[in-house]
This record gives C-alpha cells, structure tokens and sequence, in this order.
C-alpha cells in the first residue's frame, strides 16, 4: 500500500496525532467590514461639521417708503409768474407756474456775488482784498443814472474792498459796482458772464442764461427752481450769508446804504435777493430761518414775475406773495416720528431654525408735512452665526436730504449651533 506524504498521518510513537485544522479566515474580513463601516459613519457625521453654514436669512418688516399722513397743504400760490420753495434737508413743498426761464432783473446778482466768493473766499467778517474804481466806471455814473438804473455813487480812483463791494451789489443793488467787480475779476463784463455760465451748468441750473452781471439785460434769464438751488448754495457761504441779512452798511463815497428786501427781519427772513425791471416784474429769492418742534429749519424759495406798473408796485407784490409762502409752510411744518424706539425693522432666521427680530434703538423723527413720501433705506451687513441679544447690528437711514439714522439691536440672541445641532440637522 502506498500514501500520498501529504495525506498520511503524523506518527507519534504511543498514539497517532489528529490531522491538523486549517485557520478559518472569515472573522479577519468581518473586523474589516466593521472598520469601514464605522469610518463611514463617521465620515458621514463629521460632514456637516465640515460644510459652511450658509448665513442667516433677514426679512425686512419695514416699507422702503412711508407717507407723513394727512393732508398735503395747499399754499397760497401766486397768480402770476412762477414759485417754488423748498425746506433744506427735507424737500419741495411745492411749485406753480410753468417751468420757462423767465427774466430776473437784479436777482442775477446772487450769481455775481456767488462766482466772487467762490474765487474770492472771504472769511467771515473779513473785509478782503481792495478794489480801485477806474476812470470809466467813474465817468459812467451820469449816463447810468439817468437810465434810472439801481447805482452807488462811486468816484474814480475810489478804493474799496471786496466786502463792501458785495455790500453796494446785494444791498442797495447797485448794477454800477456789478461792473466794478466784474472789471476786477474777469477783466470785463462779457468774460465775467461767461464765468456765470460755467457756474449755473456746474450746479445743475439748466433753465438759465447770464448775459451781464447785473440783471438789467433782459436776456438773463432764470426760473424760480434754478434759483432756489443758487440761493441754497450761496447762503452755506459765511460771508454772502452775513451781507444779505444786514438791513444797511455803509461804503465810501456812497455812505449809508439801505437793503432793498424789507422782509429782512420779519417772518425768519435773512435774505437772500430783490429784483425788478420791466420785463421781469417783482422777483425774490429768499432764505428764511423758523422755529419747527425746537429745530432750526432753514426755507428757501423763489418768486418771479409779478406784475407792477413800476418797481415799488412789483417789490410790494412779490413781498406780498412771499410773505403768504413761507406763513403757510411753516405752518404746514411738523415734527413727525416714522419709527418709534424699538419698533420692528427686520426679522432674521438662522440656517437651523433659530431667529430674533432688529428693532431700531431710537426713534427716527423728520420734519416734514403731510403727504410729505420719506425713502427709509435698511443697512443690515452679513449676519454672524450667532449675536448677542442687545447686540448693534445695522442700521435705518431716511433717503432723502438730511439723513436721519438710528442704530438696530438684536431682541434676542442667536446662540451659535453646536457640532450636535449641525449633524442632527443634516440628518
């Protein structure tokens, strides 16, 4: 008999040795398996943890615009001509007659005075360089004056300084030293008109036209919202604000000299312009400083075109229309709250569930009148993942002139979720 070596038996001597058993690999592979497996899973539950949160959603509860309820003042508009008036830092109140530039006789002016203060800054109650009248605008005089133009007396050789040039053109409304300072400044009228020009396009004045420094051409022309954004321009400068408030001054040569604006004084008036030839009729732009709930407020307006058979009677007519204005607006004029202190702006809404509401820290109050639309614009920036309650984040500013703004604070707080949070989640 014969056997395979591999098949036969292990010999030992007393007894025979059992055959040997192959190891079974299978619990090797499980352990394996269950390795992976727990990598998986944790792969899985560590996933979120890795991805980025996305940030936190914020629905405004605000409108993009609110209306001062009530009803829209009607004021007492001229019937002839045009007027517009304005409160700084709020808006138009309101507008009549057509939009056609129009003449504006000495309210050209405001213009002169502007383009010299711009070029020629005065510091306020600083008297300036000094002028020297010449020969010809000295020997003018006689001529000019039997014109019946608005004039100084002036003499040659006279010297006189820039103040109280402005002082001769925006008082007493002198056309003589509206020469004199165009002279001085540009060299003669027509490069001093075009400076003028230059200036009104600069400022957005579209409807105007400047042919002389002094307004009596009747080709200088204007309308009554141009003038408007003149005068809010030329009354922010210290020096022009200072001339057209004062009722007199006195100059050389001339002497004493009155302002031709009576409402200087009266109803909150501190200038601004008067105007008046046959083709303009009676125009004004004036400034007026009123009282609104404890605030200084600042109107400006304009009045062109009102009819007169001569300059007394057009000056007391556009007086008169003026007057009625600004009674009228201040009068229209209140202080009105469009957002209380801890009213609602915003609710936000984490990307897990979680939410708090932005409430403004202040009221927001404007001045304005009924009808009156105020844009409010919300700036909120990214939220974190989480905030504090009472926390400042963001804010509520009007849109329109002087802006009014009030801080935003969290009504709650917004815990950062946790690794716990973030898996459940994502289960």
């Amino acid at each position: 008999m014969s056997y395979d070596i591999g098949d036969a038996p292990t010999m030992v001597i007393g007894r025979v040795a059992p055959p040997i058993r192959r190891r079974r690999r299978w619990p090797w592979l499980v352990g394996v398996l269950l390795t992976l497996l727990l990598l998986a899973g944790v792969g899985y539950a560590v996933a979120p943890l890795r991805a980025a949160l996305p940030a936190p959603t914020v629905e405004l509860t605000l409108p993009t615009t609110m209306t001062i309820p009530g009803k829209a003042p009607k004021l007492p508009w001229p019937a002839h001509g045009q007027a517009m008036i304005t409160v700084e830092g709020v808006g138009t109140v309101g507008t009549s007659g057509d939009a056609t530039p129009l003449p504006i006789g000495s309210v050209a002016k405001v213009m002169t005075a502007y383009v010299i203060l711009t070029e020629h800054p005065l510091k306020a109650g600083e008297q300036g360089p000094k002028l020297t009248v010449s020969a010809e605008r000295a020997a003018a005089y006689p001529a000019e004056k039997r014109r019946g133009e608005s004039l100084v007396g002036v003499e040659a050789g006279e010297v006189i300084t820039e103040r109280q040039a402005l002082q001769a053109l925006l008082l007493p409304s002198a056309n003589n030293m509206a020469r004199v300072l165009a002279d001085w400044d540009a060299g003669g009228e027509e490069a001093f008109a075009d400076k003028m020009n230059e200036t009104a396009a600069d400022l957005g004045m579209t409807d105007t036209h400047y042919s002389d420094p002094s307004g009596l051409d009747a080709k200088t022309v204007s309308t009554a919202r141009d003038q408007v954004i003149l005068a809010s321009k030329a009354m922010r400068l210290p020096a022009f604000a200072e001339i057209v408030k004062q009722k007199q001054a006195t100059i050389p040569v001339a002497g004493r000299v009155e302002n031709y604006n009576e409402l200087v004084g009266r109803d909150g008036v501190v200038g601004v312009k008067t105007g008046s030839t046959d083709e303009a009729g009676g125009c004004l732009s004036f400034a007026a400083v009123v009282k609104v709930g404890g605030r200084q407020i600042r109107i400006v307006g304009a009045v062109l075109g009102q009819p007169g058979a001569d300059t007394p009677v057009q000056l007391d007519r556009v007086f008169a229309a003026t007057r009625s204005l600004l009674r009228a607006t201040t009068a229209a004029l209140d202080v009105h709250t469009l957002v209380e202190a801890g009213e609602q702006v915003a609710t936000v809404r984490s990307p897990l569930g979680a939410g708090t509401t932005l409430r403004a820290t202040e009221a927001i109050e404007v001045v304005g009148w009924p009808g009156l639309e105020v844009p409010l614009k919300a700036e909120i920036p990214v939220l974190p993942a989480g905030i504090a309650a009472g926390a400042t984040h963001g804010q509520v500013t009007t849109g329109t002139g002087k802006p009014v703004t009030t801080a935003l604070h969290a009504d709650a707080a917004i815990e950062p979720p946790s690794a716990w949070d973030r898996i459940v989640a994502h289960r």
